[in-house]
């Protein structure tokens, strides 16, 4: 197995991290989800939105759309396709270096935000 550095496995955390976002949350990916889900915007008592996700379908769709709802699921598998890209498509690393700095950029926002 090759040797990974310090700097490029804080990369592919962070570009898995974003890519995990990407399909589960972005408006951008939301043809990918679906024909599997659902979603519907309400707001509670307190005004503060609330999505509402149904799951589609039966058998393969339904297990697929429940996959897409899995925070871990979606991680396991983003995170297979980011090392693959980079062990197996080292021509790939700009874009793993983009979600990255996009995945680190979330994680700022998210706290200044609090």
């Amino acid at each position: 197995m090759m040797e990974i550095s310090w700097i490029h496995l804080v990369i592919l955390i962070l570009a898995a991290f974003r890519f995990t976002r990407l399909i589960m949350y972005d408006e951008i990916t939301s043809f990918i989800r679906a024909p599997f889900l659902t979603i519907t915007t309400d707001y509670d008592d307190n005004m503060e939105i609330t999505h509402n996700i149904e799951i589609k379908g039966s058998g393969l769709r339904y297990w697929i759309g429940t996959l897409l709802t899995c925070h871990w699921c979606v991680g396991i598998w983003s995170s297979i396709i980011i090392v693959a890209l980079y062990y197996y498509l080292p021509s790939s690393f700009p874009l793993l270096l983009i979600f990255a700095i996009a995945g680190a950029a979330a994680l700022i926002a998210s706290y200044l935000d609090k």
